[in-house]
C-alpha cells in the first residue's frame, strides 16, 4: 500500500503520466472530512468500500441470504 500526503487541490496521477488511467484529486478538507475527486474513463468502475463488499457479497449467494435476514431482522 503506498501512502502519501497531498494538499487541497493536489492530484496523485494513476498509470502511466503520459497517458493517465486516471487522475485522484484532493477536492477539499473541512474539519475532519475531506472529498476526493476522482476523474477515470467511464468504463472503469470506482466504488465506496462497503459498495464494493456488498457488490461482491451478492456475488456470493450463501452471503446474500444473510444480508437479507439480517435486514429483515
Amino acid at each position: 500500500m503506498l501512502v502519501i500526503t497531498r494538499r487541497e487541490g493536489e492530484e496523485v496521477v494513476i498509470g502511466d503520466p503520459r497517458n493517465p488511467q486516471g487522475i485522484v484529486r484532493i477536492a477539499g478538507i473541512k474539519g475532519d472530512r475531506v472529498r476526493i475527486a476522482f476523474e477515470f474513463p467511464r468504463e472503469v468502475q470506482v466504488h465506496r468500500r462497503e459498495v464494493a463488499d456488498q457488490i461482491k457479497a451478492e456475488d456470493d449467494p450463501a452471503v446474500v441470504g444473510k444480508i437479507g435476514r439480517a435486514a429483515g431482522s
